[in-house]
């Protein structure tokens, strides 16, 4: 080997120990960044006239287990989805079941119930008699308001749809330009490891929302389809469409035309619109809107229902005539299964019973149809009451269950189905957190180990000093040459 192809090799190897220097800090440097995947340098030899004159980094190559990396985005978004399913039941139950300030459905009847025999006791008193109306007016209270947070939840979940549609077409363009650039990177000889970083984080951003499988293609760019089978990105980023809806009523259902579906390139996502992205936040977010919501509603509605019935039955009230409401409406009209979806949000007491609404108080006692207050001490109306209370009866609406229930009973179906609910949903976001955690571990064990990477600096120095004492070596040589 002639002294000028030792030099050569000496300051490739000088130069080449730089850069390996330079690759081990950045990976300790960003051992805890999110996306950031390990870099191995690949060495090969640098010919010069056939001959072997030096050392040269051939490629650069990111530490990545493709299999743990789906995995570990599948469980991401199975966790995005559990999470947003459980926040919903939870606040279902919290609306049915009430808290330590306010009691649930449960409690306004007992309170109704308590009330109704306390007056029946005392018919002659107003205060005893507000007490009724006061009880009553709870029970509508909480009908209402549980109606209410259902519709705000849908609408809540609808804007959610609208705000991750638009996340997701922001991150499928920028995989799609990012693609573009590691191919043009790739084709130059260009280390595309910073890119592909950030394009993994961007894939990340999409696996939360969208479940979905990365298929390699050539020249360093992937392709990105659901775990469903839809196109995200092959070549072009697919677009997706959604025209949310900025007040949601109880009837308004995505089947009806009320509601907006999600769009994928210009076509309509089959009737149930989440089945070829089911799995993470967005799915979620339609399920909240379009299932979980109305099947809640349902039951709420049912429960109303029968109060409308079991208190406007014939015979309950003889001073009612015929198709006249009694004491629960349908916003002042009788109680009317075919008007059933949104009547706990309807719910309203009889004007008639209701001083702040012209109304006489002492109708409790007399009639709701009665022209003038009668005996002081008439009973039979509130006895009557009381007794529908505890009239075990089959219920009425097909969206509660079958066999006899009291109001009490039905009550507290309602609160025990939205308890199991919220039980099954944090049991599903458990296993979702604990089966990414364990993943994510795995990652992380895979990932940049510190002492490792020192190791490698220790040997990446005594190569450097090595090529160093070389190039001494090779001065000192030329120096005595020169000498001569």
């Amino acid at each position: 080997m002639s002294l000028a192809s030792a030099l050569g090799s000496a300051l490739s190897g000088l130069s080449v120990s730089g850069r390996l220097a330079n690759l081990v800090s950045t990976n300790i440097a960003n051992a805890a960044t999110p996306g950031y995947a390990k870099r191995e340098a690949e060495l090969g030899s640098t010919l010069l006239g056939g001959q072997t004159s030096g050392v040269t980094i051939t490629a650069y190559l990111r530490d990545v287990d493709a299999y743990l990396l789906n995995e570990r985005r599948a469980a991401s978004a199975g966790r995005a989805g559990a999470q947003a399913e459980q926040a919903f039941l939870t606040k279902l139950e919290t609306a049915l079941s009430g808290n330590l300030l306010s009691g649930g459905l449960s409690d306004r009847l007992a309170t109704f119930e308590s009330a109704l025999i306390a007056a029946a006791a005392r018919p002659d008193s107003e205060s005893f008699l507000a007490n009724v109306l006061t009880g009553a007016q709870g029970i509508v209270d909480h009908l209402n308001s549980a109606e209410a947070m259902l519709q705000s939840a849908r609408t809540e979940a609808d804007a959610a749809i609208a705000d991750q549609v638009d996340q997701l077409n922001t991150a499928l363009q920028q995989v799609q330009d990012l693609n573009t650039r590691i191919q043009v990177a790739n084709a130059a000889g260009r280390d595309t490891s910073a890119l592909q970083d950030l394009r993994q984080s961007q894939i990340d951003r999409i696996a939360g929302i969208i479940p979905i499988a990365q298929i390699p293609r050539e020249g360093g760019v992937v392709a990105l389809y659901s775990t469903q089978g839809a196109p995200l990105v092959d070549g072009r980023a697919s677009r997706f469409d959604f025209t949310p809806t900025r007040a949601i009523t109880a009837d308004a259902t995505l089947q009806n035309g009320a509601l907006g579906g999600l769009i994928l390139n210009g076509r309509p996502i089959g009737t149930d619109a989440v089945g070829l992205v089911e799995g993470g936040s967005l799915s979620a977010a339609f399920d909240i809107r379009d299932r979980l919501a109305p099947e809640a509603q349902a039951r709420l509605d049912g429960v109303a229902l029968e109060l409308g019935l079991r208190f406007q039955a014939t015979g309950l009230d003889g001073t009612l005539s015929s198709g006249a409401a009694g004491l629960f409406t349908d916003a002042g009209a009788r109680a009317d299964m075919a008007a059933e979806v949104g009547l706990a949000g309807r719910l309203r007491i009889n004007s008639a019973v209701d001083p702040a609404q012209g109304g006489g108080i002492w109708r409790l006692r007399d009639g709701i149809g009665a022209a003038s207050p009668g005996n002081v001490g008439q009973t039979s109306l509130l006895t009557a009451y009381h007794q529908v209370l505890g009239q075990s009866a089959a219920a009425i609406s097909a969206s509660l269950p079958t066999g006899s229930r009291t109001l009490a009973g039905l009550a507290t179906d309602l609160q025990s189905y939205a308890a199991r609910q919220r039980v099954t949903a944090d049991e599903a976001l458990t296993f979702a957190e604990g089966r990414l955690g364990t993943l994510q571990a795995e990652e992380l064990l895979q990932g940049v180990d510190s002492d490792q990477e020192l190791q490698k600096l220790l040997l990446i120095e005594q190569a450097y000093a090595a090529n160093a004492r070389v190039i001494q070596a090779i001065d000192s040589m030329m120096n005595t040459l020169l000498e001569l």
